[in-house]
């Protein structure tokens, strides 16, 4: 028997008398609710649902509960002219859905599990704090060997004592996780043997993926309660470790694609409604995100779908922020890109979502689509000109000093005057899209043969090199190179004014052969290489990771650079003869040697000058300190990142002191703390 129930909850929850149903349609002649058996193979009823309140479709079921297995259908007009697909012979699946089938992805099953978080208490590190470790929760432990083998791959293998040493050892206080909801292969890749490894393809935005279960979580009674415990004591475990969990949300699309893909829940359920039609032609989709379709967050119900899930994420499994895929399109109005638009607003008051890490990456594929930026203050945002900045700087030599300072102080031209932080800027020079840290030095084009695409696929303007050789090499010297480049581009990450994040297996030497778009490579060539781990950079790396703590050479605040009445300034720039720069010498091309004077006050720690030395150059520099005794602590030409000589004692008055900085090297000097 099937009542009226209430509007409210979305989805399916379950009541002291059964289980009540809500969908919302706002374009349905009539919502039905079909029941299988356990196993989810054999319909067994189907249920119109009775209740309507506004554009909720609602109906409590007498006598079912956890465990119940069921799919949708949706009656209306099949009118693509006008933007609707209705279709009542098709299964749909909930878009509420909190466990969806393994085998079928339009069929759900009805939770009501509880789960004991004990003590579980959220790191929530200072914004100063925040070092991100951008990971794939397979690909990161599946070849490790001192995860043991029934838990590589899974969340259970990111939450071994092994991967939470590996990641504390580099100063991680927050991991980025690729996405985890559940998500479709596209038939294109199925076609071509291939799978989307990365999970941009989402089905479930309530549902942590199969594909990251555990041995022993698959063989349980209840594989889909099994998964989400498996998933909540990773969150548990990262926690424990002082580690942030940041997810990966993919809201501007779904699996669904365009008008020729599947239809498995959205489009029959209100097509119209749900997804962002082209006018004045809606028998085709807007696709501002190069996937086919994108939701219309203008749509109350759709937004409400949108926060609903962030809610479950921040509240029942504890995540502490979310990294937003091609989130310009989230808070695009019928005019483009709004900064006031509705998806800021309602995260921003929402008592949930307020203090959550938000990560943007802040461009989309559509017009006007680069916002970098514009995003609300206390939001995060991908910076790529950090990215690319660095790279011409130290990898093609393209950049000026004008431009790598900037780089180097949290993007102030691109961010101060909208009144954000220094720490908004997300400071990085790889990622998972695009070439890895190690094959950024190593090739000088993409190589993406294997992802069945003649090689079209992939970013086109790298700033990479090969210094000689494309690909590997046994030549000593390129090898050399191709290391100390490494390392200046690290230490350039760590140590920069912004929020730092380093891809997984930078550290490590990690090489996808070239391929710089591997989101559809799910195996060896993806997967971090523990056992070939190049064991030299993973040291200095960890090096770095302590001298970024101990030191934070850059100030939480913009610099003036005005003169502070004691001899310093708060910042100050200088060529290799120590002369301040003037206007004319930050765009001069040939000049690759740059100091800059930080002189660190208040706060906690004792005062502190640093001096860092930049010399992009091929060759060694000589360059002039300021007056004064200086620590060395840090010298990337070396394989280690230990200075050969650590004092540099200031020479007779009158004269000056030269100091030596290895070819496209980094050295960074200290005064007025002990060692």
């Amino acid at each position: 028997m099937i009542d009226r129930g209430q509007a409210h909850p979305l989805g399916a929850s379950v009541t002291p008398r059964g289980v009540n149903f809500a969908v919302f349609s706002a374009h349905a002649s009539a919502i039905e609710v079909c029941v299988f058996d356990e196993s989810g193979e054999q319909e067994l009823q189907r249920f119109v649902l009775p209740g309507r309140t506004g554009d909720i479709w609602h109906g409590e079921l007498a006598g079912a509960g956890v465990g119940l297995v069921y799919a949708l259908r949706a009656d209306g007009p099949w009118q693509p002219e006008a933007g609707h697909r209705f279709d009542a012979t098709k299964w749909l699946l909930d878009p509420c859905a909190r466990e969806i089938l393994e085998r079928d992805p339009r069929k759900a099953r009805v939770v009501g599990d509880v789960y004991d978080w004990g003590g579980d208490t959220k790191p929530q590190h200072q914004r100063e704090d925040l070092v991100i470790y951008e990971l794939h929760v397979k690909g990161f432990s599946v070849l490790n060997p001192h995860v043991p083998k029934e838990l590589r791959g899974s969340y259970a293998g990111l939450a071994h004592p092994a991967s939470l040493d590996h990641l504390r050892s580099l100063g991680v206080t927050a991991v980025s996780l690729l996405p985890v909801h559940q998500h479709l292969d596209e038939p294109a890749l199925i076609n071509r043997g291939l799978v989307n490894y990365w999970g941009y393809n989402t089905l479930g935005f309530f549902c942590a993926d199969w594909r990251y279960a555990s041995e022993a979580s698959r063989a349980a009674v209840d594989p889909g309660r099994a998964l989400r415990d498996e998933f909540r004591d990773m969150v548990k475990a990262l926690h424990a470790a002082g580690i942030e969990v940041i997810l990966d949300v993919v809201f501007n699309h779904t699996c669904e694609s365009d008008e020729h893909g599947p239809t498995l829940s959205w489009r029959g359920l209100d097509n119209a409604s749900w997804y962002r039609l082209e006018s004045p032609a809606p028998l085709r989709y807007a696709n501002d995100t190069g996937c086919g379709n994108m939701l219309d967050l203008r749509q109350p119900r759709v937004l409400q779908f949108v926060m609903d899930s962030l809610r479950f994420w921040a509240g029942e499994m504890h995540i502490d922020g979310f990294r937003f895929d091609l989130a310009p399109v989230l808070a695009r109005g019928d005019h483009g890109f709004d900064a006031k638009g509705p998806f800021f607003q309602v995260i921003a008051q929402d008592p949930v979502l307020a203090h959550v890490r938000l990560v943007a990456e802040p461009w989309d594929v559509g017009h006007g689509g680069y916002q970098l930026g514009a995003f609300p203050r206390g939001w995060l945002e991908w910076n790529d000109r950090f990215r690319d900045t660095a790279r011409r700087w130290w990898v093609t030599g393209e950049a000026t000093r004008g431009e790598w300072a900037q780089r180097l102080c949290g993007s102030a031209d691109t961010l101060q005057h909208r009144d954000r932080d220094p720490a908004d800027s997300v400071n990085y020079v790889v990622s998972h899209d695009g070439f890895t840290l190690r094959d950024l030095v190593s090739y000088e084009s993409r190589h993406n043969e294997n992802n069945g695409e003649q090689n079209r696929d992939g970013h086109a303007t790298n700033h990479s090199r090969n210094y000689g050789i494309e690909g590997d090499t046994d030549e000593p010297l390129i090898r050399e190179r191709r290391q100390r480049v490494q390392r200046a581009l690290l230490a350039s990450v760590l140590l920069s004014q912004g929020t730092p994040m380093l891809a997984a297996g930078s550290e490590l030497g990690h090489t996808q052969r070239g391929n710089n778009n591997a989101y559809c490579q799910d195996g060896p060539l993806s997967w971090l290489d523990w056992a070939a781990a190049d064991a030299e950079l993973l040291r200095f790396v960890q090096r770095l990771a302590r001298l970024r703590e101990r030191y934070r050479p850059f100030a939480n605040s913009w610099y003036v650079g005005d003169h502070q009445g004691d001899g310093g300034y708060d910042i100050g720039w200088f060529g290799r003869e120590g002369e301040a720069l003037e206007a004319h010498h930050w765009h001069h091309p040939q000049s690759r040697v740059l100091g800059v004077h930080v002189q660190r006050t208040g706060g906690n720690r004792p005062q502190l000058r640093v001096y860092l030395l930049f010399n992009a150059e091929d060759e060694v520099a000589h360059a002039v300190l300021p007056s004064g005794t200086w620590r060395a602590v840090l010298d990337t030409s070396r394989s280690d990142g230990a200075p050969a000589s650590a004092e540099a004692e200031s020479p007779p008055a009158g004269q000056r002191l030269r100091i030596a900085v290895g070819a496209e090297s980094m050295l960074m000097l200290v005064q007025g703390e002990e060692p």
